[in-house]
């Protein structure tokens, strides 16, 4: 599985490196038109992680896997027929709903199989995949060089060739007993009734937890949109640091995502990382925001030290986001829950870039400070809840279990109630008939 989400990423890699490209030079898009197209897909993107969810409940974990390849296989072939606009917008929008249902669906595959040992896979799979998006934009830079039509077309086949080559490996691999469900089933049972188990949107705790959430991926946004362009307009630092943000990312993932996973292990682990979290995107605002005062060498240092703690914010995140997720759900209906969580980057991804542009930047250097202390506000809310909902769930658990007795039954130990206990006060007295 490792290496079948090593294989997709290093595609996807090619294709985001290229797409904005492919539509302005070779399909003909104009800037509003792009815009669009890609709005519209960022909100398909959203809806495929619920649905995912859903239907892990009901079908192979797997077999909706591979199912995401091929769908993505066959709008990427698509791409290179279609050419207007109003047939784009589906085929895009297809192709970003199935990107981010195969996101959850990883992950839900990795909770059954991993188990309490998730932390560490969702470790080894974000070192994986940003070693394979790295791959991916090196691939990407060598058809861009040479500019042409053809160039650009062969990227899109190797990015679908990736989806086939990545549903082939995942077929090779094997899924636990319990059909669909993110949890197996104790003892073998036969899963419940999908329609019987609780329903995230009507549980107000966990979607408390799924809205706090979306504010705290911020870092995507901060360390792709926000610097980039703060350097560029806010402050002297030279231009050619932009791809430094994005090397510094990747390096320090690759290198410490595994080490930092160990340190938040467990629930409660996960929990404490949130906090630190708030703390961590803080200081890199507090960093961003001192840039603009010196000149280029201390702009270039700042804004180099802000993405390295963007960076550890990142680590933090993915560490308690996922394991939260999933010790705030219920057992038996975790795939559907996870699924609802799973929208918290979908939404960040299409709404993060127009707060940081429309808001915090409007506001100069006092809106990264406000964006820092409301990180911060919000990591310190959302550990809380989260400790008050595990301890919630841990309540029922700790409660000791009740046998229910035949109708007319004595309690043991009640018996005593006329004036003896057990067999021995029922009998009669000596010498009594």
């Amino acid at each position: 599985m490792l290496l079948a989400q090593c294989v997709d990423r290093t595609g996807t890699g090619v294709w985001a490196a290229a797409s904005v490209l492919y539509f302005t030079f070779v399909v003909g898009l104009d800037a509003g038109r792009l815009g669009l197209l890609l709005g519209v897909a960022a909100v398909a993107g959203i809806a495929g992680s619920p649905l995912a969810g859903r239907a892990a409940e009901r079908f192979p974990v797997r077999t909706l896997l591979i199912a995401c390849h091929l769908l993505r296989l066959g709008t990427m072939g698509l791409l290179l027929v279609v050419h207007d606009f109003a047939a784009l917008l589906p085929v895009v929008a297809l192709t970003c709903l199935a990107e981010r249902a195969a996101k959850t669906l990883e992950m839900l595959f990795a909770t059954r199989v991993a188990g309490e040992r998730r932390g560490t896979y969702q470790a080894l799979f974000r070192s994986v995949a940003n070693a394979g998006y790295a791959l991916g934009a090196g691939i990407a830079a060598i058809g861009l060089a040479v500019g042409t039509a053809t160039a650009y077309r062969v990227l899109i086949v190797a990015n679908a060739l990736s989806f086939l080559l990545a549903a082939a490996l995942v077929r090779r691999t094997r899924e636990p007993a319990g059909r669909g469900l993110a949890a197996a089933h104790d003892g073998g049972d036969a899963p419940a009734d999908p329609a019987a188990a609780p329903s995230p949107w009507r549980d107000r705790g966990y979607l408390l937890f799924v809205l706090l959430d979306m504010p705290l991926n911020l870092d995507d946004s901060v360390l792709n949109v926000g610097l980039p362009l703060w350097l560029v307009h806010h402050t002297d630092a030279p231009n050619a640091v932009v791809p430094a943000f994005l090397i510094v990312n990747t390096v320090l993932v690759v290198v410490l995502q595994l080490r930092v996973s160990t340190r938040a292990e467990g629930p409660r682990g996960a929990a404490a990382a949130v906090g630190w979290y708030g703390v961590t995107l803080l200081a890199a605002c507090l960093l961003t925001a001192a840039a603009t005062g010196g000149g280029p060498w201390w702009a270039s240092i700042a804004l180099l030290a802000a993405a390295m703690l963007v960076t550890l914010a990142e680590l933090l995140r993915s560490v308690a986001s996922w394991e939260l997720a999933v010790s705030l759900a219920p057992p038996r209906a975790r795939a559907s829950y996870l699924g609802v969580a799973g929208m918290s980057q979908s939404v960040q991804k299409s709404l993060g870039p127009l707060l940081l542009t429309g808001v915090v930047m409007t506001a100069g250097p006092a809106g990264w400070l406000a964006l820092g202390a409301a990180a911060t506000g919000l990591s310190a809310l959302q550990r809380r809840a989260s400790l008050r909902r595990l301890a919630a769930l841990a309540a029922p658990a700790a409660e000791p279990r009740r046998v229910p007795l035949p109708t007319g039954a004595t309690p043991p130990g009640r018996a005593g109630d006329r004036g003896g206990s057990g067999a021995v006060a029922d009998r009669a007295p000596a010498g009594k008939p």
